[in-house]
């Protein structure tokens, strides 16, 4: 059995070695958003409680982010809770904020997060979420403000219809004021209303699924219009650093108009 597994293992650091290869000399993306899917599926079929799945998922996103960094990938966008999400059954939601409280305590004393500069956000309908948690997104938020080196948004009571509606209500209470003629409105002038408008690149080069289904959720959707889309099978709690260099490895290969 420990042979089997000795060799499997060299098996896996070879493999990851001749992919890593094959993408070190190629463009990174410099913003990565990704949807967090397959938390309850994953616990599903292990006979678990779903709220084992999530708390999996959470520790998996201390692995991504030091994978990130290590690529020098500047931003990271993270679906983790959506709008609708709030649907679901009360003891599986107040055990997601629960999580969501643990983990921001962990950002603020988290020794990676100050060294390496970077400023974290919640980006989403904020106001919506238990006060503890709201609490905690403003001690994260402020401890990290100044931080310019690398960006971590978490998208948590978020939907990317609600975005785009909240920044059409800001728009139209500026214009109401008479603080903003309706005719200078374009593309440019919409964006610095939305949540995302703070970040040097708010648009994500490429965007990754989990899990294997195959659509945006709702994720980033004015961002992501020219954003390079990678669906990955594995389920969130299962995902590894190959799954995300191997997204990488598509990007690269993807030829980018941008509609040219």
């Amino acid at each position: 059995m420990l042979r089997t597994l000795l060799s499997i293992l060299g098996i896996y650091k070879v493999y990851e070695w001749w992919l890593w290869k094959q993408i070190e000399h190629g463009g990174m993306p410099e913003h990565i958003g990704i949807i967090l899917d397959g938390n309850r599926r994953w616990a599903g079929l292990r006979s678990l409680n779903p709220s084992i799945g999530h708390h999996y998922g959470a520790e998996k996103i201390e692995e991504l982010l030091d994978w990130c960094l290590d690529l020098k990938i500047r931003t990271l966008t993270l679906y983790v809770f959506s709008t609708e999400n709030f649907q679901r059954p009360l003891d599986e939601v107040e055990e997601i904020m629960k999580l969501a409280v643990s983990n921001l305590r962990k950002a603020l004393a988290d020794k990676m997060i100050h060294k390496n500069k970077v400023r974290v956000k919640a980006i989403g309908q904020t106001y919506r979420l238990p006060q503890d948690v709201r609490d905690l997104i403003g001690e994260v938020e402020g401890a990290t403000k100044d931080y310019d080196e690398f960006y971590l948004n978490i998208a948590i009571a978020y939907g990317g219809r609600a975005e785009i509606v909240d920044a059409a209500k800001q728009i139209a209470l500026q214009v109401k004021n008479g603080l903003l003629d309706p005719q200078h409105v374009d593309e440019n002038v919409f964006e610095k209303y939305l949540y995302t408008s703070y970040l040097p690149k708010s648009d994500p080069d490429l965007v990754i699924r989990s899990s294997g289904e195959e659509r945006l959720s709702g994720f980033l959707l004015w961002q992501s219009a020219y954003s390079e889309l990678c669906f990955t099978d594995v389920f969130w709690p299962e995902f590894r650093k190959i799954d995300l260099w191997r997204a990488i490895r598509i990007f690269q290969k993807r030829e980018r108009r941008f509609g040219k």
